[in-house]
């Protein structure tokens, strides 16, 4: 294993490419991966919110399938610390780049297989069950997909613009959010609503075929990171990832867990909970809805690209801090806001939530790797990604509905804000990262 491994890298440090050139390459493939990722998995939210409580919850009623619907979204992020550990152990063993071809594949192929599964009128309780497998796959891949991509370009990059490189990843998912709106779109403005119903809301999941080619493409053309090359060979593989990171930064991997949640949080409560409020008790229609989410991905954008490069002047923490502050003065406006129930508060409550997420979310990456060793960052970082991912992404969305019918939608908000203020404390426990060497010895820096 040792020498294939060192055959492997050997071969990827020998591979004559223009520093500049070779950058913008492993920036595409992390961008282009997780933009891939994201639409892959912000189409089937969309469905979710707008188709999948008529296509395989029927018997369940309009409420108890919206709210069936929403919780096969967390079954994702269940799955996610699982793929995480999986694939960040291969990862921290074998390279980044082999690992993140696997879960390209595993993302995609499970794509297009939820856009053929046949409805429960068709096959009864089987098409939700597999709706579910296909769900659990795309967790796993998604566990082991940001870590790496966050590694590739985090392990490249010129140390005084880490930050801004290391953001592609994220802005890959925001440009992803706006594409994958667009094709719910041009798919709903093309045909009537039950055509929509029937079978037109599984284009955009086949068209993630053309997408995965693509992926595929650029990450063969990658080499692995000269950093992970340079722990190889200087202390070779890790045996066990996994136990080295508890008990070497225990503290770092508790802390950073809940750094990301208020932006899944905000992110994923507007593509879901927003979303259906605006087209079951707004009264929009799925065009005008979809048109509206259009525009997301551009906020969540501007928000990650002005965080991240204030990041690389300032500093890391203060941007987060500011950001997971501001967040959770945010969640306690969010619903009253939403609620006074025009076009145009549904509109601010989007606009507002996104660009706070993207303001936590640009300096993630750089963070998270410049806060964990080599021999264990990948699944370190994965863990902590997929952890705030189960608690922003996949536990609102979930109990909003429940918490809404008992307590009122004052309530969700309340429970958002205490969940942001938990994230705003440890931002400030967390210590400062910008400038960390990410191939020297950890002791030498702390």
């Amino acid at each position: 294993m040792q020498a294939q491994q060192s055959d492997t890298l050997s071969g990827a440090m020998d591979e004559t490419v223009s520093p500049d050139k070779e950058m913008k390459r492993i920036g595409a493939a992390g961008f282009t991966g997780t933009f891939i990722e994201f639409y892959d998995l912000q189409i089937y939210t969309t469905a979710a919110a707008l188709v999948f409580a008529h296509v395989f919850f029927p018997q369940l009623g309009k409420v108890a399938g919206t709210i069936a619907a929403f919780g096969t979204i967390g079954v994702v992020f269940v799955a996610r610390p699982l793929g995480s550990v999986l694939f960040g152990h291969l990862g921290d063993r074998l390279g980044r780049k082999r690992v993140l071809v696997i879960t390209l594949l595993m993302m995609g192929i499970s794509t297009i297989l939820t856009g053929l599964l046949p409805t429960s009128e068709e096959i009864g309780v089987l098409a939700p069950t597999l709706l579910i497998v296909l769900r659990i796959i795309q967790g796993l891949a998604a566990g082991g997909e940001y870590g790496g991509a966050a590694l590739l370009i985090a392990e490249s990059a010129p140390i005084e613009k880490r930050g801004a490189w290391s953001a592609l990843p994220q802005l890959g998912g925001a440009a992803s959010t706006s594409f994958a709106a667009l094709t719910f779109l041009i798919t709903s403005l093309t045909m009537s609503d039950h055509a929509f119903r029937s079978w037109g809301w599984r284009l955009p999941f086949l068209f993630s075929g053309a997408l995965l080619v693509v992926g595929l493409y650029i990450r063969f053309k990658i080499r692995e990171t000269t950093v992970f090359t340079k722990e190889i060979h200087r202390r070779g593989a890790s045996k066990a990832p996994i136990v080295d990171a508890f008990n070497a930064q225990p503290r770092d991997l508790l802390l950073a867990c809940m750094v990301a949640v208020p932006s899944f949080a905000m992110l994923y409560l507007v593509l879901t909970y927003v979303v259906s409020y605006g087209v079951n008790q707004l009264n929009l229609g799925y065009t005008e809805v979809l048109l509206l989410s259009a525009g997301n991905g551009v906020v969540l954008a501007v928000g990650q690209v002005i965080s991240s490069r204030l990041s690389d002047r300032i500093g890391r923490r203060p941007v987060l801090i500011f950001a997971n502050g501001l967040a959770t003065v945010w969640a306690l406006a969010l619903f009253p806001v939403l609620h006074i129930g025009t076009v145009a508060t549904y509109a601010i409550a989007t606009i507002v939530s996104l660009l706070i997420g993207g303001f936590i979310s640009g300096p993630l990456a750089a963070f998270m790797c410049e806060l964990f060793q080599t021999r264990y960052r990948y699944t370190a970082v994965g863990l902590c990604y997929s952890a705030a991912g189960i608690l922003g992404g996949g536990l609102p969305p979930l109990i909003a509905g429940s918490i809404i019918s008992a307590y009122g939608t004052f309530a969700v908000g309340r429970v958002l804000g205490a969940i942001c203020f938990v994230s705003f404390c440890c931002c400030i426990a967390l210590r400062e990262t910008r400038g960390r060497a990410l191939d020297a010895d950890f002791a030498e820096q702390i």
